[in-house]
């Protein structure tokens, strides 16, 4: 090889060529998704945590040549298995996300990062927490419906002699998966999809943690849109004090019911109880302080990585793709409103009053919903501090997506059996 043929050579290789080649225009879009989601982390201060790892993670995985995303490959040979380990990031997202393993350990880090104070003071807020779990249930219906809807699209391009070729058909699985979308909790739509529909993993994994990470963007107008002003400025009594035997029994309480009524829900609401029994306990400071920062720092470091992974423009512009975001977002937008409602409507009937903008911190974005929800208030009255109240339903809603991620696993296994 000559001088000139070892330059064409790396040539060959650089990413401008890889950018002019097929897809090359698809990478620099996602490229540029992926820079506004930086500066959605950096500038507006949205959940910085996960957008960060996240966008960078996309920028890296569409990068020409690099082969940072690819996961890894086992091919049999005769008698013997050739293992091929993909890149960085695929490695993170096979062990990880896959696996199912990353959603497990946030639980416990999110148990021992959360106080149930709020929500065992004023317990009628878990009805917030479930009700916002509505879209759930909402874009599972949903998802159940898009396959007439793309043979309607067929159909209509076939009378101009044209040929669509649009498959939106999803299974149960994948459609329960796709709903839990809605509660915008982005360890239980990993975990649900790992086990129902590990094809979809990375654009649930994608959608799951982008709306978590745009909750101060799209909740807003939902929660003004259904609220008046009279309504947003109600102030709420303060909480009574909740005792540390109140709030040590707590997790053994709902782990107990867990067990009795609901035991494929127990992967993540018993993560999540073992993580808060830790700090309840008083005893464990060091188990503790590990889960809250340590440990759930690292975590969220690989598995922002790895979702960012999926952000690869081969795989995420996509038509089902698209789909999977639109029905997250639908079902979000639906989860929020309908806690919403159900804050209005239990205001009528309660003795102590209620601001119904609590009710959309029933969706599952800890504790970014609740901020939001006291954010709100306050630019109605600056004297208005729901975020403590807020935290009831935010949390009751970690709970209720836990519940109904357990009850789509038993669903399809039975439906499967």
């Amino acid at each position: 090889m000559d001088f000139f043929e070892a330059l064409n050579a790396i040539w060959r290789t650089t990413g401008i060529v890889g950018f002019m080649q097929d897809g090359g225009i698809k990478a620099i879009i996602m490229i540029v998704v992926c820079l506004v989601l930086i500066y959605l982390a950096i500038a507006k201060n949205f959940e910085p945590l996960l957008l960060l790892p996240i966008g960078f993670g996309g920028i890296l995985a569409n990068i020409p040549f690099a082969n940072i995303a690819a996961g890894t490959t086992h091919t049999v040979i005769g008698n013997e298995v050739i293992t091929q380990y993909g890149g960085l990031l695929g490695q993170f997202f096979d062990i990880g996300l896959a696996s199912g393993m990353f959603p497990v350990l946030i639980f416990m880090g999110v148990g021992a990062m959360t106080d149930f104070g709020p929500l065992i003071a004023n317990p009628k807020t878990a009805i917030l927490g479930a009700a916002a779990q509505f879209g759930i249930f909402l874009a599972l219906l949903g998802a159940l419906a898009m396959g007439p809807v793309g043979e309607g699209i067929n159909s209509f391009f076939l009378l101009f002699g044209l040929e669509a070729g649009l498959d939106l058909s999803f299974g149960i699985g994948e459609a329960a998966s796709i709903g839990i979308i809605g509660g915008a909790d982005g360890p239980t739509a990993i975990f649900t999809t790992a086990a129902l529909a590990p094809e979809l993993l990375g654009p649930i994994a994608v959608a799951a943690y982008s709306y978590m990470a745009l909750v101060p963007i799209i909740q807003p107008p939902i929660m003004k849109l259904l609220t008046t002003k009279e309504e947003r400025m109600i102030k709420m009594e303060q909480l009574r004090e909740v005792s540390q035997l109140e709030k040590i029994m707590f997790p053994l309480v709902v782990l107990a019911l867990n067990i009795i009524l609901l035991p494929s829900a127990t992967p993540l609401l018993g993560s999540l109880m073992f993580g808060n029994l830790v700090k309840e306990s008083g005893v464990a400071e060091r188990l503790s302080k590990t889960l809250q920062n340590e440990l759930i720092n690292i975590v969220t470091i690989m598995l922002g990585l790895a979702v960012g992974s999926k952000l690869e423009a081969t795989s995420f512009l996509e038509m089902r793709t698209i789909a999977i975001v639109i029905l997250g977002l639908v079902a979000f937008s639906v989860g929020t409103a309908s806690g919403v409602i159900m804050a209005k409507i239990m205001n009528k009937f309660s003795k102590d009053p209620i601001n119904p903008l609590i009710g959309s911190a029933g969706v599952s974005a800890v504790p970014m919903a609740a901020r939001v929800s006291n954010k709100v208030g306050q630019e109605e009255n600056p004297q208005n501090f729901l975020l403590m109240h807020a935290m009831g339903p935010n949390v009751a809603g970690v709970i209720g997506s836990a519940v109904a991620a357990g009850l789509f696993l038993s669903l399809v296994g039975f439906l499967g059996s």
